[in-house]
């Protein structure tokens, strides 16, 4: 898997390089140049839409943290770090997932709950991503004649709409990780090291069911979510008129959840390298945006995640190497009250 990771990370940046050269990367740095330091006001802004996605986890997790261990602040913290592993390391689009219900389990959250609040959050933030990607296709077919590659993407979508919805049922009924335990048990041999990682299984499957029991609960963690995301298309609107290529609001969402969907549909490629460039050079041009402005968009947020998620992996490191010291000093006072 990280081999494929890998090989997709090199050709989704080949692909980027490609497209450059194809377009003109003088045409792309004047663009960039127009736009100026005010671009760095993306970066602070982006912490808007992330808070939002972090009411939305603080809604499902709340019940197992009731003194707030894991308040929303904190939360807000992990999610960036889950954006960082996901967005700057080869590690496709599940790494940032397994480090965010790692750090839960640091902050004293039964492991447990943290994952179910993490399993069942990402299949509400799948939700909401549906719902952004049908208001930008009726906003796209509204504003534009769908092409051949654009009718390929709601192909895409409609064959992928129902997988949340089937994950989430067999999730609440189909006792999904205590069979897996079951398996891995069996096929090997004992109590292997995947067996002892999928420890729990009947118990994360009961977690998983109580989370998905209270409606409202999943409703509101949707809403959160989906607020959010819609939030995150007055980025492009606000990059693009720093650029000069100045768009309305329904062109901006349709951008947005035209960079959503391709990345949800590419999760296999880390980051969505080279993909997310060519699908808003594809839409951006049925929009009446130059290849040139849509570039130099996709490189202002590949730019924001670097700004961001780089101090959030330093921060992530920071914090870990001080809870491993203090299971040291914890450990070290131990042993001389034994003695």
């Amino acid at each position: 898997m990280k081999r494929l990771a890998y090989f997709a990370a090199l050709a989704g940046g080949a692909l980027i390089i490609a497209l450059i050269v194809q377009t003109g990367y003088r045409d792309i740095f004047k663009a960039l140049e127009a736009g100026g330091w005010n671009l760095l006001w993306l970066a602070p802004y982006h912490l808007f839409p992330i808070g939002l996605d972090a009411l939305g986890w603080r809604v499902l997790i709340k019940p197992r943290d009731p003194i707030g261990r894991a308040g929303w602040s904190m939360l807000t913290w992990i999610a960036l770090v889950r954006e960082g592993v996901s967005r700057l390391l080869p590690v496709a689009s599940v790494g940032g997932e397994i480090a965010g219900i790692r750090l839960l389990i640091v902050r004293g959250i039964d492991s447990s709950a943290a994952t179910a609040s993490v399993v069942v959050e990402v299949l509400m933030s799948l939700v909401g991503q549906y719902m952004i990607a049908a208001i930008g296709v009726a906003m796209l077919i509204s504003l534009t004649q769908p092409g051949q590659i654009a009718n390929q993407v709601l192909i895409g979508l409609a064959l992928t709409c129902p997988a949340p919805i089937i994950t989430l049922l067999l999730l609440r009924n189909g006792r999904i990780f205590q069979r897996l335990e079951w398996v891995a048990e069996r096929a090997l041999g004992g109590r292997s090291r995947l067996a002892q990682l999928l420890s729990g299984g009947a118990t994360l499957d009961q977690e998983i069911a109580c989370l998905t029991e209270h409606k409202r609960r999943l409703i509101a963690a949707t809403l959160w979510q989906f607020t959010g995301m819609v939030a995150g298309s007055f980025e492009v609107w606000f990059a693009l008129h720093l650029l000069g290529h100045p768009v309305s609001v329904e062109v901006a969402m349709v951008l947005e959840a035209v960079t959503l969907t391709i990345r949800h549909l590419a999760f296999l490629v880390p980051a969505g390298l080279g993909v997310q460039e060519a699908g808003l050079m594809v839409f951006g041009q049925m929009l009446g945006l130059s290849s040139d402005a849509a570039l130099a968009l996709s490189l202002i947020k590949r730019g924001r995640e670097l700004m961001i998620g780089v101090p959030a992996l330093l921060s992530w490191q920071l914090y870990e190497t001080r809870q491993m010291k203090k299971h040291g000093t914890a450990k070290d006072t131990a042993s001389h009250s034994m003695d």
